[in-house]
């Protein structure tokens, strides 16, 4: 449906024009997690016109989210992110060329994902997803709108953009298991993912439609407790500027729901039941180098799919290199088979003392 009116409140605005409604519509945008702020930035790109959306997420709609995911209703509990989004917001503009991708963000799928689109959004949760979209945007030579959440505060900023910093100028190294957050525990005031994502879509439109001052070369502190804002100037480093390749892994302990895990002194134990699968996470590289003999290797990214062909009448015992994926794969099976008795091996192949040796 196409009316000359429609953005006529943009079009008509003398800072930014039909030019720059003509630059939205021939942009492409990848949004990476449907979430709290992944929600509002979808919302308002699509409302304003930009032409194609992409849309990442492996999630279903949990009734906690509805608090501030409000894209989402009481009818949507349990359909996955992806298409219940794909749906509304085609029914918000059909005008929008929308793509999904129901599956995370992994090393193995970044780099030829992320080439189509000319700016990625950052909407995750976890430190290793942004060290991810980060390098591979440094490889592609592609600018990335970053949000992040805690408590009362928020933060945005444009990385990659112009010559102007990376999120590892600012960052250089993901934080230790013990300095992360518990979100679950911390918890988040539902209006401020609203405010935060409002804000990336914002910045995002000044990048697509060339118009006004990108937030690139500082990064915007909000505190919604005093309703506050200020920025700091960022530095560039010319280093984390010329990322070449992607690394073989990016986990990174993640703020996530608690799922059943064993140690490995308890793994061996119960290694010795011919019923016991085990199914290996990592990719086929990984795999290749070292695994233990009886696994079977499934990549992360190819889990979804694959799910059919495991028989969750039995036990299954998911591995990866430290366990991070692992527990990913667990949340996965959870929601394909509830109630299967399924679980990540703490530690991963790390953890065992020789998996060559190992025979389950």
């Amino acid at each position: 449906m196409e009316s000359a009116s429609r953005y006529i409140r943009q079009t008509s605005f003398p800072d930014f024009g039909p030019e720059g409604q003509a630059r939205l519509q021939q942009a492409k945008v990848l949004i990476v997690g449907l979430g709290g702020l992944g929600v509002p930035v979808a919302q308002y790109l699509n409302a304003m016109g930009v032409g194609t959306l992409g849309l990442m997420d492996n999630d279903t709609i949990a009734l906690h989210n509805l608090q501030r995911q409000v894209l989402y209703t009481e009818n949507d509990i349990g359909k996955p992110k992806v298409s219940v989004a794909a749906q509304k917001l085609a029914a918000q503009n059909s005008n929008t060329r929308i793509t999904t991708y129901a599956n995370y963000l992994y090393p193995e799928n970044a780099l030829e994902i992320i080439k189509q689109y000319d700016l990625i959004v950052d909407a995750t949760d976890n430190f290793g997803t942004r060290y991810l979209i980060n390098d591979a945007c440094v490889v592609l030579k592609k600018p990335f709108v970053y949000g992040a959440l805690q408590g009362f505060e928020g933060q945005v900023a444009v990385f990659n953009y112009d010559d102007g910093p990376t999120y590892r100028c600012v960052f250089p190294d993901p934080p230790k298991a013990r300095e992360i957050p518990n979100c679950n525990e911390n918890g988040i005031l539902g209006v401020l993912p609203g405010i935060i994502g409002t804000l990336q879509a914002l910045e995002a439109v000044k990048v697509l439609s060339a118009k006004g001052q990108v937030l690139s070369g500082e990064l915007l502190l909000f505190d919604g407790n005093t309703q506050q804002s200020r920025k700091i100037e960022l530095e560039v480093n010319p280093k984390n500027k010329h990322i070449t390749t992607l690394q073989p892994s990016y986990e990174i302990p993640a703020c996530e729901i608690e799922v059943p895990v064993v140690n490995v002194t308890e793994f061996l134990q119960l290694s010795k039941d011919p019923r016991l699968q085990l199914i290996d996470v990592r990719n086929a590289e990984e795999f290749a180098v070292h695994a233990v003999p009886s696994a079977i290797n499934i990549p992360l990214p190819q889990l979804v799919d694959k799910l059919s062909s495991i028989d969750f009448e039995v036990p299954v015992y998911f591995i990866c290199q430290s366990g991070a994926r692992s527990r990913s794969a667990v949340r996965i099976a959870q929601d394909f088979k509830p109630g299967a008795q399924v679980y990540s091996i703490e530690g991963g192949m790390t953890a065992l003392p020789d998996p060559i040796k190992i025979s389950v």
